[in-house]
This record gives structure tokens, C-alpha cells and sequence, in this order.
């Protein structure tokens, strides 16, 4: 009995010898700046001059047109990237996971591959495709559709197309992935069967596939929410937040706060905390709506 408990307390102390580095690793570099972020948050003042302010830095957010201009600005992104990507993304898997399609490999390393792209890169290749000179405006010059080049890039609508486009572009692959893993595990038979019942490929994908992947689909829907909250690589690359913050991000926004102006990292950690609120409140919603099980 004595050996067998020595044998239990050795294991015991061998899990926590490889745990324990990883643990306070996690602790130093994740949890306590996110603590000192929180306590920096009701702080205010330039620079390392800063005073206890309270909850002013949450109000003034409020107050701050730029801010609200991020802030809408992600969730317009939020409401049309996210469900176009999801359901691109699906559909996409749906079709290549027919078994009689020639060339699967190919397709699929192709769609995947934008999202194996440089964050920088692929913003300068959009940004490039859409300026007055680009690709797009030759290919709509040589169509008759425009009589010379539209800098799309600086009008805020028109800006905030490309800045869709490619985030669809470039993420719809990683999400067809995901949904092409799920749809591995069901059985070909099911569609065979349906389809031998008179089921139409649409009936058979809505009714079949969508069901099945439903909990896939709440991570993908989980995972994109959160990332669009937080853009800041096409912001700051593609469009710089312009026209005039027209396509400004709350990530850009704070990192202007924080690295590009007189640095106000009080009133820019306060707006990292309503970030993890949002994403913490959707994700919640998404999970209480999307998880049906008892």
C-alpha cells in the first residue's frame, strides 16, 4: 500500500514538474499584465505621469467621437464580413468534400492558401490591386465600365468594401477547414441515402450538413467575432483608418493612443477592457443561442 501511494505521490509530483514552468510562465507573461493593464485602466495623465481617475477613461470613451467611430466600424464589419465568410466557407467545404471530385487536394490547398499569406503582405497586395492605377480599375476601364481609375481607397464606402473583401479573401479558407474537418466525420452514406429518398443537394445540405456541423459552426462564429472585435493589421496596412477614420479599427485606435500620439496608456488599456467585454458578452450570447444542448 505504502509503495503504491509513493508510486501515486511520484506521478503527482512528475505532472506538477512539467506543469509548474508552463504555469508561471502563463502567470508572468498573460495574467499579470492583464491585471496591471485593469489597474492602469482607471488611471489617466501622459506619458508615466499618470493620477487615479476613477472610472473616467470608461466614460470618456463615450465622448470620444474617433472611438465610436472604431467601434461602429467593427461591428459593421462583424454583421457583413463574418456571415458571408462563414456561409463562403461552407459551402465551399460542402463541395469539396464530394468524394467524386477530381483534383480535391488542389482546390482546397488553394483556397487555404490566402490565409498561409503575411498579414502586411496581403494588405499590400489589395492595396495595390484597388489603387487608381491597379488591376481592378484596368480590368473596369477595359470594360467600359469606368472612363478612368476610382481610388476606391479614398472614399470611406468604397474603402470600406475592399477592407471586406479582403478579410473574406483572406480568411474564408481557415473556416473552410475547420468545417471540412467536421464533415469528414459524417458518414457518406447519409448523403446517399437522402439522395436516394428524393432529397435535392440543397435539402441535403441544409438539412444534413447544417445540423451536423451546427457545433463547428458556433466555433467558427465564436472565433471570427473575436478576431473582427480586434482587426488591426488591415486597418493600419490597407486603408491606415482612412478616409478621415472612416475605417478606423478599436485596435488601431489603441495603438495609436498608445505608440503614435503623446501615449495615453490609462484611456488605451480602458478601451482594451470593453474590447474583452464585447467579446466576452457575444461569445457568451453566440454559445446561449447556438448550444441547444440540455
Amino acid at each position: 500500500m505504502n509503495k503504491k501511494m509513493s508510486l501515486s505521490r511520484k506521478q503527482n509530483l512528475a505532472g506538477w514538474a512539467f506543469l509548474t514552468p508552463a504555469t508561471l510562465l502563463i502567470a508572468i507573461m498573460s495574467f499579470y499584465p492583464m491585471i496591471q493593464a485593469l489597474i492602469l485602466s482607471f488611471q489617466k495623465g501622459k506619458g508615466n505621469q499618470l493620477t487615479w481617475a476613477g472610472l473616467y477613461n470608461y466614460t470618456r470613451m463615450f465622448k470620444d467621437a474617433v472611438f465610436m467611430q472604431s467601434l461602429k466600424n467593427c461591428f459593421l464589419y462583424l454583421i457583413i464580413q463574418v456571415p458571408i465568410m462563414l456561409v463562403l466557407a461552407l459551402i465551399l467545404a460542402s463541395l469539396l468534400n464530394n468524394k467524386n471530385l477530381r483534383f480535391k487536394g488542389l482546390f482546397r490547398t488553394a483556397i487555404f492558401l490566402p490565409c498561409a499569406t503575411s498579414l502586411v503582405s496581403y494588405a499590400t497586395i489589395f492595396r495595390s490591386l484597388f489603387a487608381v492605377d491597379g488591376l481592378i480599375n484596368v480590368i473596369l476601364i477595359k470594360l467600359g465600365i469606368l472612363d478612368v481609375g476610382y481610388n476606391f481607397l479614398s472614399h470611406a464606402t468604397s474603402a470600406r468594401i475592399v477592407l471586406i473583401i479582403a478579410l473574406v479573401w483572406r480568411w474564408t479558407g481557415y473556416n473552410m477547414v475547420f468545417y471540412l474537418s467536421g464533415l469528414q466525420n459524417i458518414e457518406y452514406s447519409v448523403y446517399e441515402a437522402a439522395k436516394i429518398d428524393g432529397a435535392t443537394p440543397f435539402q441535403s445540405f441544409w438539412k444534413i450538413t447544417v445540423p451536423l456541423l451546427k457545433p463547428t459552426i458556433l466555433l467558427t462564429a465564436i472565433m471570427s467575432t473575436n478576431g473582427t472585435l480586434q482587426l488591426f493589421d488591415e486597418s493600419v496596412n490597407l486603408t491606415g483608418g482612412g478616409p478621415a477614420n472612416a475605417t478606423i479599427t478599436m485596435s488601431h485606435y489603441i495603438y495609436n493612443m498608445s505608440f503614435k500620439y503623446v501615449p495615453n496608456f490609462g484611456y488605451a488599456a480602458a478601451m482594451s477592457y470593453l474590447i474583452l467585454i464585447l467579446v466576452a458578452v457575444l461569445a457568451f450570447v453566440q454559445m446561449k443561442v447556438g448550444d441547444k444542448r440540455d
